[in-house]
């Protein structure tokens, strides 16, 4: 989707610090980080959501995830932990309606509340 901004920057139209990618997935940096660790991590074919791209490919979501695992061991967050974060829809705050992952971790995280 030429109006997709994770499209374009997994077309290499624009620029993004890429930390990993896997046949299907592409990792790169947030560029407003919420942790010292912040990396989204993108299927490389156009979906909506998280939902819908398990839906349509469950190998898929597990390739997502594997390759976070990746990218957490590489940055040093394996250990003491990290999270994983799949925002859905505008209620749930995804801003950007490719299907994405958010990995956050260097930093203790307490859970809102």
């Amino acid at each position: 989707m030429s109006d997709c901004v994770f499209c374009r920057i997994v077309a290499g139209e624009l620029p993004a610090r890429v930390r990993a990618s896997s046949p299907d997935a592409l990792a790169f940096d947030d560029i407003a980080p919420q942790a010292p660790v912040h990396v989204l991590i993108v299927p490389k074919a156009h979906h909506r959501d998280v939902p819908g791209m398990t839906a349509a490919d469950p190998g898929l979501a597990a390739e997502l995830i594997g390759l976070a695992a990746e990218v957490a061991a590489a940055t040093g967050i394996a250990e003491p932990g990290y999270r994983l974060i799949a925002n859905t829809g505008p209620g749930g705050g995804q801003t950007v309606f490719h299907a994405h992952l958010h990995l956050l971790g260097g930093t203790r995280l307490n859970w809102p509340g």
